[in-house]
């Protein structure tokens, strides 16, 4: 009996082999119930063949379970008397003779061994040989999953009564094998945005949408395993890659960097912003909770590119032509100065964001001061011959300082047009020139001309420096008069404009020249009388241009001056 059992079970004959078992199973249970002790070795020998029959049906039917998806015109007439046997023992449970464990989780075994073995068949080229292998893989994992769920949707569910919720289980068993797939996947790769593609490419079928309601749409991940996702997250691993491409296809062949909207720039904020955005929104896809922890993770990452400048000025301190390096002191400044702008994501993580706005703006200043103290160092030499004999008649050293001015992003417009004015006028505080048989209107009118240029240069560049605008007019003005009674006329418009103006009167009469004792002593008197009538007293501190300007203190230029008219407007001993 025992044999003849056992080839029913090899051959498949499952409703009949089953009830052989039933029997035997009776008989022992019979048996053990009447207590012969000189049939104890027979009863026990029964018992052992029954559970070794019991096995391998069960054996038989986990084969049928497992290959009904691949084979289903094979297997479909066998999975109705599987479905009964399995209700059947289900009913015997705990009962003599019977396996102590439950067929029904036997056959989610046999399920998910089914599923097991589709994602193992699937084609997986060694990374060496494709480049893009992994995004090859998911896409033939997608497509074999979903027609495997197609089949079991059209076909392996109806052999089946409706308490096996057989769709639902294939579906959950997926869940957890493509879980522990990608868990192995995760160890080979770098492009996370391919593995979080995958659940929403097998749930996304249309065909499947139907009978989708109602059921999980989470992977079912070990623990640690977002942890560790969140882990890998590999914006820092890009930050990086963006820093070396960088310097092989930019500082390392000194290329020119691209004008977009008439302001240099490089385009990595745009890449960074691409990559940031799609680790968030594929991160979502994966679970929800993961996206949180993800924006967290990219800003993080994110306040530490600043480490970009570290490169920046190790590969290009040197670089040649200074133009160059001045282009890309620019180009970074404007790049960065787009990128800190992430305020979408200010809800979710303001700590973060801020704590990036604050690293970009730290760089940008660190930037624009390298830029700033470049330009002065260009424009020292030039500045330093303005309102000299050589600058009366020559004009190549303005056109210099015009020409380097202009080259500079509206970034800096303002910075530099302070200092471009501050130095200009300066000059005239030097008291290192004076000019002589009516020199003096043609110096008032080049410095107006002049002065102008710079005021239309820095204009054009935006800069937010317009109270600057007036100085060389003022000065030039007092410079130019022809009648010296008409100076302490024109006094009052200056110190309006510019209420720190005090010391440095004495400079601009000395650059004017043929000035006599008596006009000299009514000018300065003039001033005096002003600043104690309150002019300019109200004096805006962020609007400070000769407030710290030094003045060459030279008394000698005012023979027979008594001191007492000087003693308010020289500086403090």
């Amino acid at each position: 009996a025992v044999m003849e059992i056992n080839k029913l079970i090899e051959m498949e004959v499952l409703e009949e082999a089953h009830l052989n078992l039933l029997a035997l199973r009776l008989e022992l249970q019979k048996e053990q119930e009447a207590g012969v002790e000189d049939c104890s070795t027979k009863v026990a020998q029964k018992q052992k063949d029954l559970s070794l029959l019991y096995r391998d049906l069960r054996s038989k039917i986990h084969e049928i379970v497992r290959d009904s998806s691949t084979r289903p015109a094979r297997n479909k007439g066998l999975l109705v008397p599987v479905a009964r046997i399995i209700q059947e023992e289900e009913k015997r449970a705990g009962e003599p003779g019977g396996l102590p464990d439950s067929w029904f989780e036997a056959w989610k075994d046999a399920v998910r061994d089914s599923v097991q073995v589709k994602v193992d068949s699937v084609d997986l080229e060694p990374r060496e040989q494709n480049v893009s292998w992994l995004a090859v893989h998911l896409g033939k994992l997608g497509n074999a999953i979903v027609e495997d769920l197609e089949n079991v949707r059209r076909e392996l569910r109806w052999s089946y009564p409706r308490t096996f919720k057989v769709f639902s289980t294939y579906v959950k068993s997926y869940h957890r094998v493509v879980g522990q797939h990608l868990k192995k996947l995760e160890q080979q790769s770098t492009e996370l945005k391919d593995l979080y593609a995958l659940l929403e490419r097998i749930m996304g079928s249309l065909s499947l949408q139907p009978d989708m309601n109602g059921e999980s749409t989470d992977l079912q991940l070990e623990s640690d395993f977002l942890k560790q996702l969140k882990d890998k997250e590999d914006v820092r691993i890009f930050l990086e890659g963006v820093i070396k491409v960088e310097n092989e296809s930019v500082w390392s062949v000194s290329k020119e960097l691209e004008m977009e909207d008439d302001f240099l720039c490089s385009p990595f904020p745009m890449d960074i912003w691409t990559k940031v955005k799609s680790s968030i929104v594929n991160s979502k896809q994966l679970d929800v909770n993961l996206e949180q922890e993800v924006t967290q993770t990219c800003l993080e990452e994110l306040q530490n590119f600043p480490k970009f400048e570290e490169e920046f000025r190790c590969h290009c301190s040197a670089i040649q032509p200074q133009s160059l390096w001045t282009k890309y002191h620019v180009a970074y400044i404007n790049s960065f100065t787009a990128l800190k702008h992430m305020d979408g994501y200010h809800g979710s993580c303001p700590r973060e964001v801020e704590a990036f706005k604050g690293e970009v703006a730290s760089l940008t200043v660190r930037l624009m001061r390298s830029l700033e103290d470049q330009f002065k160092q260009d424009v020292k030499l030039y500045l330093r011959r303005m309102v000299t004999r050589k600058w009366l008649t020559n004009e190549d050293d303005f056109h210099q300082l015009l020409s380097r001015t202009e080259r500079l992003s509206q970034e800096f417009a303002s910075r530099l047009h302070y200092h471009v004015v501050r130095e200009y006028v300066g000059q005239l505080m030097k008291k290192s020139y004076s000019c002589k048989n009516r020199k003096h209107e043609k110096a008032a009118a080049k410095i107006s001309k002049q002065t102008g240029a710079l005021r239309d240069l820095f204009s054009s560049m935006n800069s937010s420096m317009e109270w600057l605008h007036p100085v060389g007019e003022d000065l030039s003005t007092i410079i130019g008069l022809k009648n010296k009674a008409d100076i302490k006329h024109h006094l009052q418009p200056l110190l309006e404009h510019y209420p720190d103006f005090k010391k440095h009167l004495v400079a601009v009469l000395f650059f004017r020249g043929d000035l006599g004792r008596r006009e000299h002593q009514l000018i300065l008197q003039r001033l005096t009388d002003l600043k104690k009538g309150g002019s300019g007293s109200s004096c805006n501190r962020s609007r400070v241009l000769f407030g710290d300007m030094p003045v060459t203190t030279n008394t000698n230029c005012l023979p027979g001056l008594p001191f007492s008219c000087l003693s308010r407007i020289l500086p403090d001993r």
